[in-house]
């Protein structure tokens, strides 16, 4: 019934993370319009999906869930696949609910099916697995010169980096807020360590107040 398919929708949305969230999002940017995409929280989303991919909606979820590396959600509500291995990354272990990888960027999913999965050139160039390395200090700096005044709330709200911290940064650094915000990405990709990548970045400041120039500039260097 469709009114299960809605639940089971909703319940994979609320079990991820707000960052897998807007991954989640961009992923479904080849099938969805950016417009309605953007300011659709999770039951909009699951909406969305019913309406753009009539039937397929869990099919759908399935595959941008191997693509996100929350393999777990794929098993745990028995989307389709499930059962036979569709979970598995070839030649390669199944990604835990802890993994931040993007997936193998392979399409598991056979015969009628397999034309709803995403292939790999239509997936956001920030998240597909080639760009998994660590951001550059160069390219932190780039990010830092599009990054607005207000980046102090961007770094708390977004980043999840400590007021504090933010303060003695600008008692080092006065007048000059470029080497201000740079230094605060330096600090998020001290912590983010392995994590610290284009699509990780880019995932964390969609849903912040800033140009949009800074998205476009992370996807161009994830897609490098």
């Amino acid at each position: 019934p469709a009114s299960d398919e809605r639940g089971t929708l909703l319940d994979v949305q609320l079990a991820l993370s707000e960052e897998q969230f807007q991954a989640f999002k961009l992923l479904l940017e080849e099938r969805i319009p950016r417009s309605r995409l953007q300011p659709a929280g999770r039951p909009e989303l699951c909406s969305l999906l019913l309406q753009h991919c009539p039937g397929q909606a869990l099919l759908q979820s399935a595959t941008i869930l191997r693509r996100i590396g929350r393999l777990d959600l794929i098993e745990r509500f028995q989307l389709p696949g499930a059962r036979d291995g569709i979970g598995q990354h070839p030649g390669g272990p199944e990604m835990t609910e802890g993994s931040s990888g993007s997936g193998s960027g392979e399409d598991a999913s056979g015969g009628e099916d397999a034309g709803w999965a995403l292939p790999a050139a239509t997936v956001s160039p920030c998240l597909s697995p080639a760009c998994e390395r660590r951001l550059t200090e160069r390219e932190l700096m780039r990010v830092a010169q599009l990054l607005g005044k207000e980046w102090q709330e961007v770094a708390i709200c977004n980043l999840g980096l400590e007021k504090r911290r933010l303060e003695q940064i600008r008692e080092d650094n006065p007048g000059n807020v470029v080497v201000q915000v740079f230094e605060g990405l330096r600090e998020w990709h001290r912590r983010e360590r392995q994590r610290a990548t284009a699509s990780n970045l880019h995932a964390c400041l969609a849903t912040a107040s800033v140009d949009p120039e800074v998205l476009v500039l992370l996807r161009s260097i994830g897609s490098n």
